[in-house]
C-alpha cells in the first residue's frame, strides 16, 4: 500500500474486492496462481504430437484434478457427482473457498448473497452419453441438468443456501468480466449486500484445439500477446470466483480488502467493425472511456491495465488502438502505463477470460508489484509504442506510484460485448487498538484427517506470516475472529488458546494423543457455583480489563452492594498498588467482604457466559454459591441476592471464631472423628467430606489427621459454617429472607442440602434458606444427580476449579462428561484470560454454540486464512487415472410373491446404493441425506416397482426414506 493510498470516503459507491479463488494451470489455489504469474511462470501443457493430427495444437492450459470434486462435502452422491459437469463442481467449490478467503460462512451472512458467473459450453455431456454404459440409471434430463451451463450459478445458490439473485451470464470471453459488471450494479442497486461472480471454462477430457490458417489459435503454442512474432492465443482452462461487497460495508464490518472496484462499464460494438467475430475500435473505446467516467478517475493516474491480450495480428492492433483513444480524451503522456495479458501464462481461459484478469489486477494492487507479461521480445511493429501511453510490461516491476495503484482490465467477447473495469489498491487500514493478551483459534472439519490437515494450512500460514506482518498481537486477534465468525462449524473440532503466533504454530502442530471425537450435537450445559474458599485478591482481574460484559456487572453490582458495605467492593477485588492490595486482603479474610466478593464474581461470569451464548439448562450450587444459583434461575433478583449475601456474610462474620477442615475419608469414616462440637459439614463425593466446628477442635484434629498421614486441609473461612454454630443467627437470617421477594425458580435446580432438584412449583422461603445455612452440603449427591444425564457439561462458574476437581473425581462422572473451570485458582500462575477462552473453546468443541462477538472487545476484523481442505475424488466416465467408477446397472425383477422383510431390505438397500451410486447403504440410512432428491425418487419409485411388482408413489418414498421404512410399504402393498 502506497503512502497515498487514501481512505476513501464512506459514502462512494465503489465497491471493495474482499474475497478471491481460483484453479488455474499450474495452480490449485489463487497463492500458488500468483507466484507463477511473479515469476513468469508459462503453465501450458505440451502434449505429443504427430502427422496423425496435423490440424491440432498439441498445448493447452490444463489443470490438475479438474476431474477430482469432494462430493460428499457437497451432499452429492457419487453417480450424481459423475455426471455433473467438472466446470460446475469446481466453481461450486471455489465459491465455498472464495467465500471463506472473505472470511465469511455463506450460513451466517447478514443479507442477500448473489451469485453472478457463467461457463463455456463443453464436451462433458457428449463423453457421458458415449459412455452411458457406466453411468447406471439415469436419464437424459438428469444428465441435461447435470451439465447444462444455464445452471451454474442457481446450482451453487442451492447448495450454499445464498438467497439473493442467481444469474447465469453469456458473453462469450467477456462473461466473467461482465458478471462482474452485472454483481456490481446489483450491490449498487441493492438487489444484495454480497455477491459471488466469476466464471468456468474446464474441459475433461482435455480438448486440443483446432488450427486454422489465420484464425486466433497459435500453431506453436505460446502466446505472444504484443509481440511482432504473434500469431494467436493457447487454449486454456480456469476457474476464477470473487466476492465483493458495498465499500461502506465492508469498512463498517472490518472486512479484509484486497482491493477498490472503483467503475464498471459494459456495451456492445453494435455494426461498427468488419464481421461479427472481429474486434471493434470504437465500443473497446467507449467503454473503457466509460469505466473511467463511473470510477470518476483520469487516465493518467492508471498505471496498469490487463489487456484482453490474445496475442492475434487482429486483435493486439484493435486493443491498444482504443486503449490509446481512450486514454488520449484524457491525457497526452507517453509510455507511463503498464499493459500484459495473462493468456500469456496460462491461455486463453473462454469464459473465465475476465475474472482471471480480474484476479491478476486485483494481486498487483494490492501487492504493489506487476508480473511480467511474457513472450514479447520485439513489440509488434503495427502499433505506435512511441507515441503512445502505454508499455508492455516484461519485467516483475514494483509498483510505488505517488498516488494509490489504479488498474484497469479489459475482456471482449466474440460478437462484440466488451467490458472494463477500473481496481484501486485497498483504502488504509483504520488504526485499531492494540489486541495483547491470549485469543482462541478454532478448527474444524467433516473428518479427523481433514481436521489434522487444516490444523497444519494454518500453522504453515501463520509460520509464513511471522515477520510480514508488523502487529503480531492483532494479526492474531484477526485470524482468532475470523476462524470463529467466518467458518461454518464441523462436527470433528480443535481449539488452541495462544497469546501469539508462536504459541499458536507449536500448538497446531502438536500431536494430539486422544485424537477429535465428532460432536453429536449440542448438550446440556449445567452451572455450578462454589462456596467460599476460593477468594483471592484480584480473583478475575485480567477478564475484569479486557471483557466489557464482566466488567460492567461487577460494577453495577458493586455499585448496588456500597450501600451494604460501606465500601466499593471494587477496591478489594481489584486493588492498585501494595498498600491497597495489603488492605484488600485483609478484608477478605471479613466474610461480610468475601461472601459478597464471591457472589460478586459468580453472578459476572454467570452473565458473561450466558451473553457469550452459553443458556445453562440447570444450575448447582455449593454452599454460598448456591444464592448465585438461586439467582441465575429466577428465585431472587439482584437486588434482593445481593441483600441476602451481604447480609448472610454478615451474620456469619458476627458469630465466634470457628474452621472447616477438609478430610479425604468418606462419611463413615468421620463418623468416628465427631466431638467436640465438630460436625458434618459437606459430603463432596466419596472419600471428600468437610468437617466444621470450634477453632480449637479443627486445630486438635487437623494435628490429630497430620500426625497419621492423613492429607486434611484447612479451608479459607473464619466460621464454622453448616454446624450448629450457626444457630444464633438463623432467626435473623430468616428475617432477612423474609423480607426479600422470591419466585419459583424458572430453570431446573439442584439444592445442595439435598442433592436432589428443588419443587419448581413453589419459592423457596425462609425455611428453605435456614436450613441451608444449618444443614450439611450434599454435593456428592448433587453430582450423582448430575451426572445421570451422560451428555451434562459441567461449567464452574466462580474462582478457582474446587468444584471441577470434586466432580471430575466423582465415581458418577463418565469420560462423555465434560467438567470445566471458569477461572485459575490463584496458585496456577495462569491468566484468567486463559483458562476462560479454553473453557469456551471446549465448550465449542463440545457442540456448544457461542455469540463470537462477545470474546472480542472492540473493533474485529476479518483476515484472508487458509480454506478448507478438501478431499477430493477423481468422478469420470473415462479410466485415464484409474478405472471407472463400478456402477451396477438397474436391478433385474425379482419374484413377484412376497418376501422375507430382512430380504426385501437388504434388497432396497441394494436398489438405494444402484441409484446413488454408494457401495454399501445400511437399511437405516436416508435416501435424501445419502444424496436422493425427487427426480431419483421417480427413479426408485420404478425400480421397486420393477422388484417386487408393487406399486409405491413418491410421496410414500418421501415419508418412508429408508429401506427398512419402505420396506413395510413393499410388504403391505404385497399382502393387498
Amino acid at each position: 500500500m502506497t503512502a497515498a493510498a487514501p481512505l476513501l470516503d464512506a459514502d462512494s459507491p465503489s465497491l471493495a474486492v474482499i474475497g478471491v479463488a481460483g484453479r488455474y494451470p499450474g495452480a490449485r489455489d489463487v497463492d500458488a496462481f500468483w507466484e507463477n504469474l511473479t515469476k513468469g511462470v508459462e503453465s501450458v501443457t505440451r502434449f505429443p504430437g504427430g502427422p496423425s493430427a496435423p490440424e491440432y495444437v498439441p498445448a493447452a492450459g490444463v489443470l490438475e484434478g479438474a476431474d477430482a470434486f469432494d462430493a460428499a462435502f457437497f451432499g452429492y452422491s457419487p453417480r450424481e457427482a459423475l455426471i455433473l459437469d467438472p466446470q460446475q463442481r469446481l466453481f461450486l467449490t471455489c465459491a465455498w473457498e472464495a467465500l471463506e478467503d472473505a472470511g465469511y460462512d455463506a450460513r451466517s451472512c447478514a443479507g442477500a448473497v448473489g451469485v453472478y458467473a457463467g461457463s463455456s459450453q463443453t464436451d462433458y455431456l457428449d463423453t457421458l452419453t458415449a459412455h452411458r454404459d457406466r453411468l447406471g440409471p439415469v436419464s437424459e434430463w438428469q444428465l441435461r441438468l447435470a451439465t447444462g451451463i444455464d445452471f451454474l450459478t442457481s446450482r451453487v445458490a442451492h447448495r450454499l443456501g445464498l438467497t439473493g439473485p442467481a444469474v447465469t451470464v453469456q458473453t462469450a470471453c467477456s462473461t466473467s468480466l461482465v458478471a462482474i459488471h452485472v454483481a456490481a450494479q446489483a450491490l449498487l442497486s441493492g438487489e444484495c449486500d454480497l455477491a459471488l461472480a466469476g466464471g468456468a471454462c474446464v474441459h475433461v477430457p482435455v480438448r486440443l484445439p483446432e488450427y486454422t490458417e489465420g484464425g486466433v489459435i497459435a500453431p506453436d503454442g505460446h502466446c505472444r500477446a504484443f509481440d511482432a512474432r504473434a500469431q494467436g492465443t493457447v487454449a486454456g482452462n480456469g476457474v476464477g470466483v470473487v466476492v465483493l461487497k458495498r465499500l461502506v460495508d465492508a469498512l463498517e464490518d472490518g472486512d479484509h480488502i484486497r482491493a477498490v472496484l472503483r467503475g464498471t462499464a459494459v456495451n456492445n460494438d453494435g455494426m461498427d467493425k468488419v464481421g461479427f467475430t472481429a474486434p471493434g475500435v470504437a465500443g473497446q473505446a467507449e467503454v473503457i472511456r466509460a469505466a473511467h467516467l463511473v470510477a470518476g478517475v483520469e487516465p493518467d493516474s492508471i498505471g496498469y491495465v490487463e489487456t484482453h491480450g490474445t496475442g492475434t495480428p487482429l486483435g493486439d492492433p484493435v486493443e491498444l488502438a482504443a486503449l490509446t483513444e481512450a486514454f488520449r480524451r484524457g491525457t497526452d503522456r507517453r509510455g507511463f502505463c503498464r499493459i500484459g495479458s495473462v493468456k500469456t501464462n496460462i491461455g486463453h481461459t473462454d469464459a473465465a477470460a475476465g475474472v482471471t484478469g480480474f484476479i491478476k489486477a486485483v494481486l498487483a494492487v494490492q501487492h504493489g508489484l506487476i508480473p511480467p507479461s511474457l513472450h514479447c521480445t520485439s513489440p509488434n511493429p503495427q502499433i505506435p509504442w512511441a507515441d503512445g501511453p502505454f508499455v508492455v510490461n516484461t519485467e516483475p516491476y514494483p509498483w510505488r506510484p505517488d498516488g494509490p495503484r489504479r488498474a484497469g482490465v479489459s475482456s471482449f467477447g466474440i460478437g462484440g460485448t466488451n467490458a472494463h473495469v477500473i481496481l484501486e489498491e485497498p483504502p488504509a487500514r483504520p488504526a485499531a487498538p492494540a489486541a495483547p493478551g491470549h485469543h482462541l483459534l478454532v478448527l474444524s472439519a467433516r473428518t479427523a484427517s481433514e481436521l489434522d490437515r487444516g490444523a497444519a494450512r494454518l500453522a504453515e500460514h501463520l509460520r509464513r506470516r511471522t515477520g510480514e506482518e508488523e502487529d503480531d498481537a492483532r494479526d492474531l486477534a484477526d485470524t482468532a475472529w475470523t476462524l470463529q465468525a467466518g467458518r461454518r462449524a464441523f462436527g470433528f473440532r480443535r481449539f488452541v488458546v495462544a497469546a501469539d503466533r508462536g504459541e499458536a504454530i507449536e500448538a497446531l502442530t502438536a500431536d494430539d494423543v486422544a485424537g477429535p471425537a465428532p460432536v453429536g450435537g449440542e448438550r446440556p450445559v449445567v452451572f455450578v457455583f462454589p462456596g467460599q474458599g476460593g477468594q483471592h485478591v484480584g480473583m478475575g482481574r485480567e477478564l475484569y480489563e479486557s471483557d466489557p460484559v464482566f466488567r460492567g456487572e461487577v460494577d453495577a453490582c458493586c455499585a448496588r452492594l456500597t450501600p451494604l458495605l460501606g465500601l466499593d467492593l471494587r477496591t478489594v477485588l481489584y486493588p492498585v498498588g501494595e498498600r491497597q492490595t495489603a488492605a484488600a486482603t485483609a478484608s477478605l479474610r471479613d466474610m461480610g467482604v468475601a461472601q459478597p466478593a464471591v457472589f460478586v464474581v459468580e453472578y459476572a461470569l454467570a452473565r458473561t457466559w450466558q451473553r457469550r451464548g452459553v443458556s445453562p439448562s440447570a444450575v448447582a450450587g455449593h454452599s454460598l454459591g448456591a444464592i448465585a444459583a438461586a439467582c441465575v434461575a429466577g428465585v431472587l433478583g439482584l437486588s434482593d441476592a445481593l441483600r441476602l449475601v451481604a447480609g448472610r456474610g454478615r451474620l456469619l462474620q458476627s458469630l465466634p471464631a470457628g474452621a472447616m477442615l477438609a478430610v479425604p475419608l468418606a462419611e463413615h469414616e468421620v463418623t468416628g472423628l465427631l466431638g467436640g462440637g465438630l460436625e458434618l459439614a459437606a459430603v463432596n463425593g466419596p472419600g471428600q467430606c468437610v468437617l466444621s466446628g470450634p477453632q480449637k477442635s479443627v486445630d486438635a484434629l487437623f494435628a490429630r489427621l497430620t500426625a497419621d498421614g492423613v492429607d486434611a486441609r484447612r479451608l479459607s473461612i473464619a466460621a464454622a459454617a453448616h454446624s450448629a454454630l450457626v444457630e444464633p443467627v438463623l432467626a435473623p437470617f430468616a428475617a432477612l429472607v423474609a423480607d426479600l421477594e422470591s419466585k419459583a425458580p424458572s430453570l431446573p435446580w439442584v439444592g445442595d442440602s439435598t442433592g436432589e432438584w428443588v419443587p419448581m412449583d413453589r419459592a423457596p422461603g425462609a425455611d428453605f434458606w435456614s436450613a441451608h445455612m444449618r444443614r450439611a452440603v450434599r454435593f456428592g449427591d448433587t453430582l450423582t444427580t448430575l451426572f445421570a444425564d451422560p451428555d451434562r457439561i459441567l461449567l464452574e462458574v466462580g474462582p478457582g476449579h474446587t468444584l471441577t476437581t470434586l466432580a471430575r473425581r466423582h465415581p458418577a462422572r463418565t469420560d462423555r462428561h465434560l467438567v470445566l473451570p471458569s477461572l485459575p485458582h490463584r496458585s496456577d500462575g495462569q491468566s484468567a484470560v486463559r483458562t476462560s477462552l479454553a473453557a469456551a473453546g471446549r465448550l465449542w468443541a463440545a457442540g456448544v454454540d457461542l455469540d463470537w462477538a462477545r470474546l472480542h472487545a472492540g473493533r474485529r476484523c476479518r483476515t484472508a486464512l487458509p480454506t478448507y481442505p478438501f478431499s477430493p475424488q477423481r468422478y469420470s466416465p473415462l479410466a485415464a487415472d484409474g478405472p471407472a467408477p463400478a456402477v451396477t446397472a438397474r436391478p433385474a425383477p425379482g419374484a413377484q410373491e412376497p418376501a422375507r422383510a430382512a430380504d426385501v431390505e437388504e434388497q432396497l438397500a441394494r436398489i438405494f446404493g444402484q441409484l446413488l451410486g454408494l457401495e454399501e447403504v445400511a437399511v437405516q440410512d436416508d435416501f435424501f441425506e445419502l444424496g436422493g432428491d425427487s427426480l431419483i425418487a421417480v427413479q426408485l419409485v420404478s425400480a421397486v416397482r420393477a422388484a417386487f411388482g408393487v406399486r409405491v408413489t413418491a410421496k410414500q418414498v418421501f415419508t418412508a426414506a429408508t429401506p427398512r421404512r419402505l420396506a413395510l410399504v413393499v410388504g403391505d402393498a404385497q399382502r393387498v
